[in-house]
């Protein structure tokens, strides 16, 4: 006798409750996407997120996914204002068997200590909250309340673990496992002159950031450093991102006599993205503060097989791309180092070929997103209560 499809098992329901989702644009947004893909085909995925700027609730389904968005009040520090969160996150974790929260997002933690919800909670930790001190001071108690509840913490790289005091006390929970890109995505994208088309040198070398436009991605500082560029070889900076910053820096930019070598491009779509990595000569994350905890944008360089010229914060930037094997690593915020090395790189095509096969292996062999999904999927559903297979829909 067959069974029914009442006595199959029923694949585990999964809450991903973060901050904000796509189409936001941020790393942690895009990460969560991409979890949100790969655990679709193991489990009932659902999202739950805040919305952008002022407005009610939407539900809606992206690729397949639902995602609730909580109506917001406005931001502050960053943070929305949303008191429909906590009620929301109540009513979605009564049916999750393991919620994985994405922080730092202060109202994540009180909303699943509040719940009462008794299943596998697992922290995505992806950086401590640096410049609101005061709110930090504030949240301290409620995150420690959410770090003991916990059942594991993911960090993306043992920098993380080891240079948050935040985490020092819960250590033994903590497991590494680094975020990851698909370079078939990439491989897969014909090559278009994105930036080619905006230079007004047809011969300039090609330098780009992508990112959000906000203080500690220290945009500022690679103005400055781009100012200080010797006239050849010809180089032009291309800026892709939007972000409360871009009034000051492109101020800056005219102020610094360069303003019409640098291309403030606005926000692009992943496939016009991903071309501009391939586009590019040489990719900068010339970030100052900590929290840019990894740097995604990193890998997406790297899988173009573009060279990284990044920073020495003591986080997992500097992991990500190597000093010397897939790129240049400065000290932080220091704009003369960071005009030498962009000098070094567009200066010798050989080193940057040599850097940029480097660091196209470099992802192959440790961030490809099947190997680092499926070791997420491992921790996600380990141990889950017998319910989480029982039967039902």
């Amino acid at each position: 006798m067959k069974p029914s499809a009442a006595d199959a098992p029923r694949k585990p329901r999964l809450l991903l409750a973060g901050k904000a989702y796509a189409p936001h644009i941020g790393g942690i947004e895009t990460f969560m996407e991409q979890e949100a893909a790969y655990m679709r085909a193991y489990t009932k995925v659902s999202v739950l997120a805040c919305r952008d700027g002022f407005g009610s609730a939407t539900k809606e389904r992206c690729n397949g996914i639902s995602v609730y968005r909580c109506g917001s009040l406005g931001t502050l520090r960053s943070c929305p204002i949303s008191p429909t969160y906590l009620s929301a996150f109540r009513r979605k974790v009564m049916v999750a068997d393991v919620v994985e929260l994405h922080l730092p997002f202060p109202i994540a933690d009180l909303a699943c200590l509040l719940s009462g919800y008794r299943g596998r909670v697992v922290v995505a930790w992806h950086s401590e909250i640096v410049r609101q001190k005061w709110l930090g001071a504030m949240y301290r108690p409620i995150m420690h309340g959410l770090l003991r509840r916990a059942d594991v913490i993911i960090t993306a790289t043992k920098a993380h673990m080891e240079h948050s005091p935040s985490l020092q006390p819960y250590k033994e929970k903590c497991v590494v496992i680094p975020y990851g890109v698909e370079p078939a995505l990439y491989d897969a994208v014909p090559y278009q002159p994105v930036l080619q088309r905006q230079l007004c040198d047809p011969k300039a070398k090609k330098l780009l950031f992508a990112g959000r436009l906000v203080y500690y991605k220290g945009v500022d500082v690679l103005l400055r450093a781009f100012a200080m560029l010797p006239p050849a070889p010809s180089c032009e900076l291309m800026i892709v991102g939007e972000g409360p910053e871009e009034p000051g820096l492109r101020a800056l930019a005219q102020q610094l006599g360069v303003g019409e070598r640098v291309h403030f491009m606005g926000r692009r779509m992943e496939p016009e993205l991903r071309a501009a990595y391939k586009d590019c000569d040489v990719f900068v994350l010339p970030s100052v503060a900590e929290s840019e905890a990894f740097g995604l944008v990193q890998l997406e360089a790297m899988t173009c097989g573009k060279p990284v010229i990044n920073t020495a914060l003591p986080t997992g930037v500097p992991w990500v791309s190597l000093h010397g094997k897939t790129g240049l690593t400065v000290p932080v915020g220091d704009a003369e180092a960071m005009a030498n090395a962009i000098s070094l790189l567009i200066g010798d095509p050989a080193l940057c070929a040599e850097f940029g096969a480097a660091a196209k292996e470099r992802v192959k062999s440790e961030f490809a997103l099947q190997t680092v999904m499926e070791r997420r999927k491992s921790v996600l559903l380990c141990d889950l209560p017998p319910r989480a297979f029982g039967k039902g829909a």
